[in-house]
């Protein structure tokens, strides 16, 4: 008799992750629910004088004021990945035919490697996650809303054509909130397909991510077992 393979078959680290898939710039969770994330510029309150500083905290209270849905602001500092200003800067000195230009650029590569290595330079990016829940719909009576979330919200998927009517809804908060941030002169990007995959993959796997670069979308290739 062959021994019994008492063995269970682990399940992957995407088993316990809350995202179902990262599609047109909006990221789709288990639960049906959708988010969407927007790169935002800082300021340096402290250098504004007491008028300017006054005049940012009225735009920021009548922005919130303004809101009839819950907004995530998110903080990440991370080591600062010099590698591909060192990479450009390594081009730039093997292309180099004046040998006094070159060797400078050689010194300065490598101080600047030297500097990053030993100060462990951190860079911070700010970030405003805007999310829709179909339940927090106002605009629909509360059984439509209800109907909505009761048929896709267990599923890994959501379905093209409803997925479409939650982002035009996702599409109207995004646009509201861009203008809010500009009033208070922040600049404000909204993150498409590619830079979402990166923030999420950086911040579930930030060791991996600073030694790693993640290739683009398009160039991945997904096995189906």
């Amino acid at each position: 008799m062959k021994p019994k393979n008492n063995k269970t078959k682990r399940p992957n680290s995407q088993t316990y992750l809350p995202i179902a898939e990262i599609k047109k710039d909006t990221v789709v969770l288990k639960d049906g629910t959708m988010r969407t994330a927007i790169m935002v510029s800082s300021i340096n309150f402290a250098l504004k004088s007491e008028e300017e500083q006054e005049a940012l905290i009225s735009s920021y209270v009548s922005f919130l004021n303004g809101l009839d849905f819950p907004l995530q602001i998110v903080v990440q500092s991370r080591r600062l990945q010099i590698q591909p200003y060192l990479d450009n800067l390594g081009e730039l000195e093997r292309g180099q035919a004046n040998e006094l230009l070159r060797a400078q650029i050689a010194d300065y590569r490598s101080f600047v490697g030297e500097l990053v290595e030993m100060g462990q330079i951190m860079t911070k990016k700010f970030y405003v996650i805007v999310p829709f829940d179909p339940l927090s719909n106002k605009k629909k009576s509360f059984w439509k809303r209800f109907k909505e979330v009761l048929s896709p919200a267990m599923s890994v998927r959501v379905k093209e054509e409803r997925f479409m009517i939650r982002k035009e809804d996702l599409e109207m908060r995004v646009n509201q909130v861009m203008s809010g941030l500009s009033s208070m002169g922040l600049q404000a990007v909204r993150l498409n397909t590619q830079a979402l995959i990166e923030l999420y993959y950086s911040t579930y796997n930030p060791d991996i991510s600073f030694s790693e670069q993640m290739q683009a979308v398009e160039s991945i290739q997904i096995e189906n077992n």
